[in-house]
């Protein structure tokens, strides 16, 4: 590890070159047809995935950048040979939502709830 730069950016964060590869990677991601920006480490609600808990599974990635977007890799549909894995927290229930339908002077009125079923995801590599 004779080539390893550190350098400090003005948000305190750290940014770490071997030999002109960035170890701070970004990548955009498609997972049930939403696409999310994520980095290492980064934590992710998405649509529900019929993955266990604790599960690591692999994506390919849309697009692959650096941290400042100098150095970027964008291929149709999917980056060849780069790789996004992410690990399974927990699958959960977000908050309800109130679904209320009404026709104005016609005495119809609907009152319907609405809970979407979704798996938190953490990012654990980008490469």
């Amino acid at each position: 590890m004779n080539n390893l730069k550190i350098v400090v950016l003005q948000n305190n964060d750290f940014v770490f070159y071997i030999d002109n590869y960035f170890l701070k990677m970004l990548a955009v991601i498609e997972l049930g047809g939403n696409q999310f920006t994520v980095k290492k480490g980064d934590v992710i609600d998405v649509k529900k995935l019929d993955k266990e808990v604790s599960s690591t599974f692999d994506v390919e990635a849309l697009l692959v950048s650096d941290d400042d977007w100098k150095e970027t890799k964008v291929w149709t549909p999917f980056v060849s040979g780069s790789k996004v894995e992410l690990k399974v927290l927990e699958q959960f229930k977000w908050e309800k939502v109130r679904v209320f339908k009404m026709k104005s002077k016609k005495r119809y009125m609907r009152n319907n709830w609405f809970r979407a079923h979704l798996t938190k995801l953490e990012v654990i590599s980008v490469a």
